[in-house]
């Protein structure tokens, strides 16, 4: 512990400035809403509310700048349930502000206010400057001789000259022209792309709009999307972050943004327009352009912890406020819980802390006009006091709200805490990321299942993990690559992650990659693994897309683009991370994004591959066909010693004579029937199609031993007749007869 001359010392050697006296008068405004609004007062006066919740704060200044820098601090003196508010008039859009709060300074108990710091607010619409973390914007003194106990001595530095500042916003959009596509469940596809990654190189789109929202809802961007056929794309995240310190420190960013301090404005990196309240309109107007596309827009969240790191992280927003209220202390209040790898996790059991989780929630919904979001960690968010509760305050209040239960909600369901694992546990309402779906598949084609029991429950829709509580398949978001990881075109081209590049010895990423680089590791000239890879990706991709669920396709997969195996590239703000357009130029590669849109257009047409209920593997007719069958290379139905034996060949029958539910007239949902054969094994096998009842006769579909899949469809095989299924291939079948 400091002594308390030492601290004297620190406030003698550094004390902040006291700001331009005088400025314009404080009226008592209102509470409510929270954050800086825009709105008529007295007399017709137009000015802004401030209102900050800050509880247990002594007092709290409200910090007006001018276009050169220069600060001007009003008392805002009116308290109403712990919410310090007042109305400023003659303030409008375009003003650049933040908070001072004044209050105890005690790490040991948790309290850590310090009226030094310039603090952003947390319902700030827009953020205007660059989080640099120099020693200023540091609560404690981030140099201190005694490092175990630095962030106890209080930090007088003033930081407001170093850090960025909120934005007045004016609130009169009218979204009365927008429709937004509502698509359902079981006919969506995912695509996740980042922003600028998706934007930075392309060609189509004018060099001053690359890398921001105004090139994503520019028609080059959008024709892609569109033929491509996805129907959602699930922005990584897009809310105001910051930079950590060892990255700035190595000449790195967070390029993939997992580091929020702004719940509520659109990261300004991203803004061709400006950044003093213009990136709001620039987002709202690419999501109107991708509606009218027919796409949504659905957002990565990150409300389980925030770039304020533990107690030796910065202060620049909700540990100066009230570190107690929004952060989830251990018993030794100086340290923080940190149930998510990122040194501190939001409060959310604290009414306040999930009051601001879902005012931003609806914020996005009904204001910027966003159709869903996915919950990073959201285990973490499902905690009551320690343990993941699925009774939670956080559940219970999204299942209840009028807006943010007609959206679409995906929980990554884990965090990195004690009992975080909860695939399949979250409630109906909720879809989740499948991770058992991605090592199953990835397994099957590396050949390392001991059998096919798994591939069969994630193939069908995962019923084991979600038919229960009312869930339907499409509560499982399948996917085989995700942004975290290696690429698709990695995964079968390095067994070993190669991350040299973010400077922190190769160290970091997953070692657990079910990854298999077809006999050479990294580029090879060698045309038989070339081949190989090819083929594997057509496998990958063909199994993903025939699965039940919803799919999800990482940007860029479908052409073919690497890392260069890193599979952790969250700091690679460069061509690492950004998607090549140039890949389709080479004929491979071109020929993956035909597959793909192809497959796309098939899942499209036959809703037999988006099923909105799970197989009963039951006879639907007098004919004794059933919904769902298995086959082995025999031909013969799978029977429970087959589930358990090796197996690298596996058939599945899809019945399309009588699907569950009726169409929007009341009529009875048919469709073709298709059989499926993945096999993983090196060789060709001889296998033996059934024949009637299931099938008189066989159409070839698609068929991933061929690299060009234009010369695939036609074929006619007859129903108990052999078909030839070169080595590691896909071939899918539709029933002709």
């Amino acid at each position: 512990m400091s002594s308390a001359a030492e601290q004297d010392a620190v406030r003698e050697h550094a004390r902040a400035p006291e700001g331009r006296p005088g400025g314009p008068p404080v009226w008592p405004g209102a509470p409510t809403p929270l954050g800086a609004r825009c709105r008529t007062g007295p007399d017709g006066i137009a000015g802004t509310n401030f209102a900050l919740w800050a509880g247990g704060a002594e007092a709290v200044e409200l910090c007006l700048f001018d276009a050169d820098g220069t600060e001007t601090r009003l008392a805002l003196s009116e308290l109403t349930h712990e919410i310090w508010h007042g109305f400023v008039p003659g303030v409008g859009p375009g003003q650049r502000y933040g908070y001072r709060v004044h209050g105890r300074w005690d790490p040991w108990t948790g309290a850590r206010w310090n009226p030094a710091k310039l603090l952003l607010d947390p319902y700030a619409r827009a953020v205007d400057g660059d989080f640099t973390l120099p020693p200023e914007v540091y609560g404690h003194v981030r140099d201190w001789p005694q490092q175990h106990v630095a962030d106890t001595v209080r930090d007088e530095r003033d930081s407001a000259p170093y850090v960025p500042k909120g934005v007045v916003v004016r609130d009169d959009d009218d979204w009365s022209d927008d429709r937004r596509p509502k698509t359902p469940w079981p006919d969506s596809v995912i695509y996740e792309l980042h922003v600028k990654g998706f934007t930075a190189r392309h060609p189509g789109i004018p060099e001053h709009l690359r890398g921001t929202y105004a090139g994503l809802a520019h028609p080059a961007a959008v024709e892609h999307l569109v033929r491509l056929g996805v129907t959602a794309v699930e922005l990584l995240p897009v809310h105001q972050f910051a930079h950590e310190d060892h990255l700035l420190r190595r000449g790195l960013t967070n390029y993939w943004g997992y580091n929020s301090i702004g719940y509520f404005a659109p990261h300004a990196g991203y803004s061709s327009s400006g950044t003093a309240g213009q990136q709001v309109g620039e987002f709202k107007r690419m999501v109107r352009a991708l509606h009218a596309a027919g796409i949504e827009v659905i957002l990565d969240v990150v409300y389980n912890h925030t770039a304020e790191a533990g107690e030796l992280g910065p202060t620049l927003s909700l540990k100066g406020i009230d570190n107690r209220g929004y952060y989830r202390l251990q018993s030794d209040a100086r340290r923080y819980a940190d149930y998510t790898g990122c040194g501190n996790t939001l409060h959310v059991v604290q009414p306040q802390v999930l009051r601001l989780i879902t005012d931003s929630l609806r914020y996005w919904v009904t204001e910027m006009g966003v159709d869903g979001f996915r919950f990073d960690l959201a285990a973490a968010l499902a905690r009551s006091f320690h343990d993941v509760d699925m009774l939670s305050p956080f559940l219970a209040v999204i299942a209840q709200d009028p807006v943010l239960r007609r959206v679409k909600l995906i929980a990554e369901p884990w965090d990195v805490g004690n009992g975080g694992y909860q695939v399949g546990a979250f409630p109906p309402l909720w879809t989740e990321w499948n991770d058992r779906y991605r090592d199953a598949v990835r397994d099957f084609w590396r050949g390392a299942l001991p059998d096919v029991r798994d591939l069969g429950y994630r193939l069908s829709g995962s019923s084991d993990l979600y038919a229960w509580g009312g869930r339907r398949p499409y509560a499982s978001v399948n996917f085989v690559t995700a942004h975290d990881g290696f690429t698709l075109r990695d995964l079968v081209t390095y067994e070993r992650k190669h991350n040299e590049a973010n400077g922190e010895g190769n160290r970091d990423g997953t070692h657990d990659n079910r990854s298999w680089n077809c006999g050479a590791e990294g580029e090879t000239d060698d045309p038989a693994v070339n081949a190989l890879r090819r083929r594997q990706l057509r496998n990958l991709m063909t199994t993903l897309l025939l699965s039940t669920g919803v799919p999800m396709v990482v940007a860029g997969d479908e052409m073919g683009r690497t890392q260069g195996g890193n599979n952790n590239a969250y700091c690679q703000d460069n061509e690492i991370g950004w998607l090549d357009w140039s890949l389709p130029e080479d004929p491979g590669r071109a020929q993956l994004l035909a597959l793909t849109r192809r497959l796309l257009a098939l899942r499209h047409r036959h809703p037999v591959l988006r099923r909105r209920a799970f197989f009963s593997g039951r006879p639907q007719r007098a004919d004794g066909l059933r919904d769902l069958a298995w086959f082995t290379a025999e031909g013969a139905e799978m029977t429970e010693a087959d589930w358990y034996a090796p197996a690298a060949t596996l058939g599945l029958y899809l019945s399309g004579r009588d699907i569950p539910g009726r169409d929007a007239r009341g009529e009875r949902v048919t469709d073709d029937s298709f059989l499926a054969v993945l096999h993983a094994g090196h060789r060709a096998v001889d296998y033996h199609l059934p024949g009637p009842p299931w099938a008189q006769s066989y159409e070839l579909v698609v068929d991933t031993a061929r690299e060009d899949q234009a010369t695939a469809p036609g074929t006619v095989h007859q129903g108990g007749g052999t078909l030839t299924v070169a080595g590691r291939s896909v071939v899918l079948l539709r029933v002709s007869g």
